[in-house]
């Protein structure tokens, strides 16, 4: 057992060590090993010239990785929080996701950006985001949400392999889980959804943490004999589209629950998809999203909580989904 930050630093070393185009590059990546800790002990491995510390410059970061994957190296860039991704979202979005089209594929950039998202640390309104919508939204880039040790390593070893930039959000209270990681290194295919838990009365696509509060909802739910399954699609794109028209098939009902505020979130691009399958008809009530509510992220704890949807406001919503008078549970 290994924890979900301990799972990204060792797909990282292993990378490295087997290839040395890839390398490091961030705020205080080196001697301080992260802003959560994630890359502590790199800098030791394998040294200043492939663990490159920066100025607190998002957009020299990024400019910096850039033009670097362009010549042939492999940069993984750290922004300690994917909030400050709007600082270099000129980079970003209109170089990085830009530039293979433009120059016909022959100017490939294989960098992955690395950075911490989500709420529940109480760092308040600038450091607690959920803007994976955004980046999603623009043509070029590859967006993941891994939401398990297991899914981190193998998916931040597909994303280092691809020859496009992939946007790798890392949750921060996932950090500390914990679960079974080979040692050896393992690739999960790009676009490829996971059934987390199966089920045949509803299906809940989750994403990043909210994966953890729809198990925990779901398995509250069976005592009141709902047998909910949730699909984490672990990557929005590439998008694994039939795994969730398949599932919605099958259990004929669709709760999706993301953290990021609900107008305009991914949720949405889901709930279309579906409502455009062959799995429209399959349908036995609404479509339902479940996201954050439409505030910059509180400073205050309880305020906070109430932002974003908890396990119990996804055991409510499937309860009212299904006319399951609702309990206490």
């Amino acid at each position: 057992m290994i924890t979900y930050s301990e799972a990204i630093r060792e797909a990282i070393s292993l990378e490295m060590q087997r290839n040395e185009d890839v390398f490091l590059i961030g705020e205080d990546i080196g001697v301080y090993g992260g802003g959560f800790g994630v890359t502590e002990g790199l800098l030791a491995e394998f040294g200043a010239d492939r663990v490159r510390d920066t100025p607190i410059s998002e957009s020299a970061i990024m400019g910096a990785a850039v033009g670097s994957a362009l010549t042939g190296m492999r940069p993984i860039l750290e922004l300690q929080f994917s909030d400050f991704i709007t600082i270099a979202m000129d980079q970003l979005v209109n170089q990085a996701a830009k530039l293979r089209y433009m120059h016909g594929g022959e100017g490939r950039v294989p960098l992955v950006l690395r950075a911490a998202s989500g709420s529940g640390t109480g760092a308040a309104a600038q450091h607690s985001q959920s803007l994976e919508a955004w980046v999603a939204h623009i043509p070029g880039l590859k967006v993941v949400q891994p939401s398990t040790a297991f899914d981190a390593k193998g998916l931040l070893k597909a994303a280092i392999d691809d020859d496009n930039p992939v946007i790798f959000y890392e949750h921060k209270l996932l950090y500390k889980t914990e679960g079974e990681v080979p040692k050896e290194q393992y690739s999960i295919p790009l676009g490829k959804a996971d059934i987390k838990r199966e089920g045949t009365d509803i299906t809940i696509v989750a994403t990043s943490v909210m994966v953890q509060r729809a198990l925990i909802a779901a398995a509250k739910l069976e005592r009141e004999a709902i047998n909910v399954e949730v699909l984490d699609p672990r990557t929005l794109v590439p998008l694994d589209e039939e795994a969730i028209i398949a599932s919605v098939k099958k259990t004929g009902h669709l709760l999706v629950v993301h953290e990021a505020v609900k107008r305009g979130g991914f949720g949405g691009e889901i709930a279309s998809i579906v409502a455009e399958s062959r799995a429209f008809h399959s349908l036995r009530a609404p479509i339902k999203r479940l996201g954050g509510e439409a505030v910059p992220i509180p400073f205050s704890p309880e305020l906070e909580k109430a932002a974003v949807p908890q396990v119990e406001d996804i055991v409510q919503s499937v309860q009212k989904m299904l006319g399951v008078k609702m309990t206490c549970i």
